[in-house]
């Protein structure tokens, strides 16, 4: 076993943990915000196992999930705006939460939770297709085009993936209004798509061609 990876693996798991149970529940006044909870155990136990999974069979893509150093100029703004809407959606929740803005109902939480859940194993599928996915926009070494499975239906399965896993995220919290704030999210994912795009066209061969076979970024027949 890498003893490095797995040290910075459960450093950057239990800072993560910290971190968004410091915004809610500070913000909610109490830990009998149980909907916060909620998040946190669909959030951060299937977190865990899948970096177990990867620490066993696939240690260099976990490596390449870890690394979230951008070089890109557009993709560093990307990132800090991105940051800072979670946090206002987090902490508006846990406000919404305290003070009883507007609360969703309990039927509507687990139908967002058990969909989470979908989008968790639809982000699994998508890190068993792809193995060069990275958190950071690079082309790798010898690294090649994925035209098959998700990849023949849209360029960009994992940010299909990783949107609808966030715009769940509110609705578990049921707080419509962080929902409102993270649908800021959206042309966010859409100017990273974009550049992206554009260095995947002057580094990997074969991006353009596979462009011009498979048309829609992430959602078919729409974009």
């Amino acid at each position: 076993m890498d003893t490095k990876l797995f040290t910075q693996a459960l450093t950057k798991f239990f800072l993560g943990v910290v971190i968004i149970g410091l915004l809610l529940f500070l913000s909610a006044g109490s830990f009998r915000y149980w909907q916060g909870w909620l998040l946190m155990g669909i959030l951060f136990v299937p977190m865990f196992v899948a970096g177990f999974v990867l620490m066993a069979k696939n240690p260099d893509l976990l490596r390449k999930r870890l690394n979230a150093k951008e070089e890109e100029k557009e993709q560093k703004k990307v990132v800090r705006l991105s940051a800072i809407l979670f946090f206002a959606a987090f902490v508006v929740a846990g406000l919404n939460w305290r003070f009883q803005w507007c609360i969703l109902p309990d039927w509507a939480v687990w139908v967002a939770a058990a969909l989470f859940l979908a989008c968790y194993l639809f982000y699994a599928e998508v890190l068993r297709e792809n193995t060069y996915l990275s958190r950071t926009i690079e082309v790798q070494e010898n690294q090649k085009v994925i035209d098959t499975g998700l990849y023949g239906i849209v360029r960009h399965p994992m940010y299909m993936a990783t949107t609808l896993l966030f715009l769940m995220i509110p609705l578990v919290l049921a707080s419509p209004l962080s929902f409102l704030i993270l649908l800021l999210y959206l042309p966010l994912i859409a100017l990273r798509i974009r550049n992206e795009e554009s260095v995947l066209e002057n580094g990997l061969e074969g991006y353009k061609e596979y462009k011009q076979r498979v048309k829609y970024r992430i959602i078919p027949y729409i974009w």
